[in-house]
C-alpha cells in the first residue's frame, strides 16, 4: 500500500500569486494600449519590451548558466540579416520570416559554442566578442543586402505585411503606424513568452540542474548533472531568442547596416547594464533594470558622452554597494520574490510555525 509523503516542495508565495494576477492584467493592458496610446508611446514601449527580452536571455546565459558572453550582438545581427535576406531574396513576408531569424542565430550558436566552450572565464567572454566581429565583417561583404552600407526592406514587403491592413482598418491609422502597432504586439507576445518560459524552465528539474552547474560545476557533476549538456541548452536557447528579438527590432526599423546590427554597445553593453543594475540571476532584475535604463536614457541622452559616463558610474556604484542589483537589495531586505524559484519544504513538523527549520530552503 502506497503512502503519500507528509512533506511537499513548494515554490509559490503569496507575493508571487499577487504578482501573477498583476502581470496578467498588465499583459492585457499592453495588448489593448494601441487603441488609445500615441504612436510615440507605442515606439517607446517597443524599445522597452525588446531590450527587456534581450536582457532576460543574457540573464539566462550569465545569471543562471554562468556563461558571461560579450558577443550577443552576433545573434542580434545575424537574426536581423536573416530576416532581410529572406524578405529581399526569397520574397517571404517579414512576419513568418521572423522564425528564420531565430533559426539563423541558432545555427550560428552551434559552431560558436563548439569553439567558445573550450575556453573559460574571461577567455570565453572575449572569444564570443571575437566571433561576433568575424560575423560582422563577413556580413559586410554580403552585397545582396547592401554590403557595408546596409539596405532597407522593400516597400512592397512592408506595405503588404501580414495583419497590417487589418490594423489600419481597426485603428484607422496609416500603414507606417500599423507596422509599429504590429511590431509592438509581437514584442509584447515575445516578452511575455520569454519571461513565462524562463520561469517555467527554472522551476523544473533542468532549472535545478542549471543552478547547480552555475554554482559549482564539479559538485553538480558529482550528483549526476550533465554540465556540458546544460551549457549547450542555455547557450542555444539564448541564441535563438536573441536572434528572434534582433529580427523583430529590425523589422520595426525597416533599415539595417552591419555596424548598427552588430553594435556591441547597443546589444551587449546596454543589456549587461540592465541586468547588472536590476539584479543578475533573477527574473525581476531585468524588469527593474530596463525601467532604470529607460529613465536614464530619457534624462541623459542629450548629454552625449556624459550619458555613457554616468551609466558606467551608476553601474560601478551598484556593483559596489548592491552586488545583487537593485532587486536583490530589495528582496534581501523584504524577503519578497515575485518569481520565486527556490524550493520550500512544507508539511509534517516543518509546517509548524515554531519549528526551527520551517523557513525557506533554497
Amino acid at each position: 500500500m502506497a503512502h503519500s509523503s507528509p512533506y511537499a516542495s513548494l515554490t509559490r508565495t503569496r507575493a508571487s500569486r499577487v504578482a501573477g494576477l498583476v502581470a496578467l492584467g498588465l499583459a492585457v493592458l499592453l495588448l489593448v494600449l494601441p487603441a488609445f496610446a500615441s504612436r510615440g508611446l507605442i515606439q517607446d514601449l517597443f524599445f522597452i519590451l525588446t531590450m527587456l527580452t534581450l536582457a532576460q536571455f543574457w540573464n539566462l546565459l550569465a545569471g543562471y548558466g554562468g556563461l558571461v558572453s560579450i558577443g550577443q550582438q552576433a545573434f542580434v545581427g545575424i537574426g536581423a540579416y536573416a530576416l532581410f535576406g529572406t524578405v529581399i531574396l526569397a520574397g517571404i513576408d517579414p512576419v513568418p520570416a521572423l522564425l528564420l531569424s531565430g533559426l539563423a542565430a541558432l545555427l550560428l550558436a552551434i559552431p560558436t559554442a563548439y569553439f567558445a566552450f573550450r575556453l573559460q572565464g574571461a577567455y570565453f567572454a572575449i572569444s564570443t566578442w571575437v566571433i561576433a566581429e568575424v560575423v560582422r565583417l563577413s556580413v559586410a561583404q554580403w552585397k545582396s543586402v547592401g554590403g557595408g552600407t546596409g539596405t532597407s526592406l522593400p516597400r512592397s514587403a512592408t506595405g503588404s505585411m501580414w495583419f497590417t491592413q487589418a490594423i489600419e482598418t481597426l485603428f484607422d491609422v496609416r500603414s507606417a503606424a500599423a507596422r509599429d502597432i504590429l511590431a509592438y504586439w509581437l514584442a509584447v507576445l515575445l516578452a511575455v513568452a520569454t519571461i513565462g518560459g524562463l520561469y517555467w524552465l527554472l522551476r523544473t528539474r533542468r532549472g535545478l540542474a542549471l543552478a547547480a552547474v552555475r554554482d559549482t560545476m564539479d559538485a553538480a557533476r558529482s550528483v549526476g548533472v550533465d554540465a556540458g549538456r546544460m551549457k549547450w541548452l542555455v547557450f542555444l536557447v539564448s541564441a535563438f531568442g536573441t536572434g528572434l528579438t534582433g529580427g523583430l527590432i529590425y523589422l520595426q526599423k525597416a533599415r539595417i547596416s552591419p555596424d548598427a546590427a552588430f553594435s556591441v554597445t547597443d546589444w551587449t553593453a546596454y543589456v549587461i547594464f540592465i541586468v547588472v543594475i536590476g539584479g543578475i540571476g533573477t527574473i525581476e532584475g531585468p524588469i527593474i533594470g530596463i525601467i532604470v535604463f529607460y529613465a536614464l536614457q530619457t534624462l541623459l541622452a542629450d548629454y552625449g558622452s556624459w550619458y555613457l559616463m554616468v551609466l558606467g558610474l551608476i553601474g560601478i556604484a551598484v556593483m559596489l554597494f548592491a552586488p545583487r542589483g537593485l532587486w536583490g537589495l530589495f528582496s534581501d531586505r523584504t524577503g519578497i520574490e515575485l518569481f520565486p524559484v527556490r524550493r520550500r519544504l512544507t508539511g509534517g513538523l516543518l509546517s509548524h510555525p515554531h519549528h526551527p527549520e520551517s523557513k525557506d530552503h533554497g
